[in-house]
């Protein structure tokens, strides 16, 4: 699949000719398995995804789309530089079995956490978003409204941040399920907010609370533990809303980035602990954290506060995690997130946990790596 045209979320419940539109795509194939042929399937998101429909979903979304000159439908799609400017561009696989189950996450959210992790990094630089990638490989059997759904959960996402889907690629998977998203975005020249920029004496800030992605995963995998026919019983997103349906913090990011505010950044996908050694290994500095400081998650019909340890070592959080120069003032709340001082940067090498009990002790990384033994 080559570059991209949008429609507002809902139009991935509609495709086809004129008499075939107005018939929801979980009726036309809610009985049919194998994805529609790769032609066919093209075809579908390219009418779903056409630029002068992007964005509709959200009418405040910035006008990031006039750099995508041309989309789906030929061999490349053609992204206009502007002068002043410089590129971001990330990717991020979504592997059925490692990053999500058909069987705990509705399609929807499969989608809209596929493109979370790329709108992530682009927030994390302090970057505006403008384009997406994405080549889906899918096994023979999936039913084609899976395939719908996780569409419409994507694009709703795409939508609502003016984001185009400019192409990607389409495969018959042997095994599961594979998504890979490439996100490109933009930022001033020089002026992308950068891991490497932490400094001795300058205060740690997270976004939001942490650890509620990692609750929701706890509880399906109890579920599934303590369960007979090794099927878990599904849990309300509404309960789990930073797990199911998690914000990427695209205006923070950019908010942070225009006011000078952070002299480094990176945000939680793989856990605090671990993402904050990434920004402490990439700047040459250490760092101490307070336990009593950490913004947990309340998660649950009963809105119980998560543990520590998720909080610290949980991933998926897709909060921003900065530095701040000293002088810098940082209010409670930015682009309505709130925003909590949680340590300081130190010489280092090392990074250390002041605990509740007001002890020190060093606090290793024990968030998400693959291949990790």
């Amino acid at each position: 699949m080559a570059a991209a045209d949008e429609d507002p979320p809902s139009a991935w419940l509609r495709a086809g000719s004129s008499s075939e539109a107005a018939q929801p795509l979980r009726q036309r194939y809610s009985v049919c398995v194998v994805p529609l042929p790769e032609k066919a399937l093209i075809a579908q998101i390219r009418r779903v995804a056409r630029p002068d429909r992007q964005g509709q979903a959200d009418r405040s979304a910035r006008p990031t789309r006039a750099a995508v000159f041309t989309g789906i439908g030929d061999d490349c799609a053609v992204l206009r530089l502007r002068p002043g400017q410089e590129w971001l561009i990330t990717t991020d696989f979504s592997l059925e079995g490692v990053h999500f189950r058909r069987d705990w996450q509705p399609p929807e959210s499969v989608g809209h956490r596929c493109l979370t992790r790329g709108l992530s990094d682009i927030a994390a630089m302090g970057g505006e978003p403008v384009a997406a990638f994405l080549s889906l490989a899918m096994p023979r059997d999936l039913p084609q409204s899976w395939v719908g759904r996780f569409a419409r959960g994507l694009i709703g996402l795409a939508a609502k941040f003016g984001v185009t889907l400019a192409g990607g690629d389409t495969a018959e998977s042997p095994g599961g399920i594979l998504a890979d998203i490439v996100l490109v975005g933009t930022a001033p020249q020089g002026k992308s907010v950068l891991r490497a920029g932490a400094r001795p004496g300058e205060r740690i800030f997270v976004s939001g609370e942490l650890g509620g992605s990692a609750a929701a995963v706890v509880e399906m995998r109890s579920g599934l533990k303590n369960s007979r026919n090794k099927k878990t019983e599904k849990l309300n997103p509404r309960d789990y809303p930073r797990h199911f349906y998690p914000e990427p913090r695209i205006e923070l990011g950019r908010i942070l980035r225009e006011k000078g505010l952070a002299s480094a950044m990176i945000d939680t996908s793989d856990g605090l602990s671990t993402d904050l050694d990434h920004l402490c290994e990439e700047s040459g500095v250490g760092a101490q954290l307070d336990a009593s400081l950490i913004p947990r998650a309340r998660v649950g019909k009963a809105s119980n506060e998560v543990d520590l340890d998720l909080a610290l070592h949980g991933g998926e959080d897709y909060e921003l995690l900065f530095t701040v120069p000293s002088g810098k003032r940082i209010p409670a709340q930015i682009a309505d997130v709130a925003l909590t001082e949680i340590g300081h940067i130190t010489r280092g090498p090392k990074i250390f946990l002041r605990t509740q009990s007001n002890k020190v002790r060093e606090l290793k990384p024990r968030g998400w790596q693959h291949f990790q033994r």
